[in-house]
């Protein structure tokens, strides 16, 4: 139970892809690589790409929609949407197109972008406004459309992305079902993955100049990613489970966002949990980013994995470079 008395619950789940799939094999015919060199190195054998005609705030709607229903409760209800993503279809923010998408009156909605962490930081923002009793149910949707910013001819980079969404709805409660949870950032590293703006001067009248341009597709150091995940997740997450005065043994799965199937089983080896207790999807999706976790999390409780009660230690890490963990029991 936290200071004000209210505690979270995660109530519902949905998720949304897209129908068409990009393989290794079809990656192979686009850059110098093979289905065997990218299973091995990251687990990923596909990947769901956007079509010119899908929006990221139709599959946040999908993906809500379902959260939504599992939940019990209708549109109308919502209070509050945190959108996490980093490819909004409108600059300024894609949250209140999907309320409007999906009916959803009486909420609330903006976006926020902490890149492949946004899922977990959504989630945490959104306990603290239940906590506080100003919000009762707040829908938090986990949405990207990567394949928008890679460079395909990259194939360091190319081989990893793809596009989803995820949602979870939260309600306020009197048990607290979240039990702890940490967020940490450090921009001293932000160099390692970018997708940055790049612009070149206007001019408008006389010595006056503006900034005209657009973004440049993802880049990526993955070595040093991976070593930033590899040491960070662990700790965050013995941190998180210190302060829920949990063990490893008491931990039913391992929720991480899915960058590449070699981080997570290090992960996991490192904080000395089974890896039968992974939730991993990445063979089909890839990384989506702000989406992985909870279409990992909505996978595992429609297919009867996660069962209501079980105690899930979930990470979120990327760009920023920002991590954080939180430990829940579901439903």
């Amino acid at each position: 139970m936290n200071n004000m008395g209210v505690g979270m619950a995660i109530t519902g789940c949905g998720s949304a892809a897209p129908e068409s799939i990009l393989t290794n094999d079809h990656l192979a015919q686009m850059v110098d690589t093979s289905d065997e060199w990218i299973n091995i190195r990251t687990g990923m054998k596909n990947r769901h790409i956007a079509s010119p005609s899908e929006s990221l705030s139709q599959l946040s709607a999908v993906a809500a929609k379902g959260a939504i229903a599992m939940a019990g409760i209708s549109p109308t209800d919502i209070d509050l949407i945190i959108l996490a993503t980093s490819t909004p279809d409108d600059l300024f923010g894609s949250a209140c197109r999907i309320q409007g998408l999906i009916g959803a009156t009486n909420a609330v909605a903006f976006d926020l972008t902490a890149a492949c962490s946004g899922f977990l930081f959504a989630l945490i923002t959104a306990s603290q406004f239940i906590s506080t009793g100003m919000y009762h149910n707040v829908l938090v949707i986990g949405a990207d459309v990567l394949s928008r910013w890679v460079d395909w001819s990259d194939r360091t980079s190319c081989i990893l992305f793809g596009d989803g969404a995820g949602a979870v709805v939260c309600q306020g409660v009197k048990d607290n079902r979240l039990l702890s949870f940490g967020m940490y950032s450090n921009g001293s590293q932000n160099d390692s993955l970018n997708l940055n703006y790049h612009g070149n001067g206007k001019p408008l009248v006389d010595n006056l100049t503006v900034q005209h341009g657009s973004y440049n597709p993802i880049t990526m150091n993955g070595k040093e990613v991976y070593r930033f995940a590899v040491a960070k997740v662990p700790e965050a997450i013995s941190k998180t489970m210190f302060q829920a005065n949990l063990t490893a043994d008491d931990i039913d799965w391992l929720l991480l966002h899915q960058a590449n199937q070699r981080i997570m089983d290090a992960v996991a080896k490192r904080l000395n949990i089974a890896q039968s207790k992974i939730l991993s999807n990445i063979a089909e999706y890839g990384n989506t980013s702000a989406a992985s976790i909870p279409l990992a999390l909505d996978a595992a409780v429609r297919d009867g994995r996660v069962k209501p009660g079980d105690i899930i230690a979930a990470s979120g890490f990327g760009a920023g470079l920002t991590w954080g963990s939180a430990i829940f029991k579901w439903g």
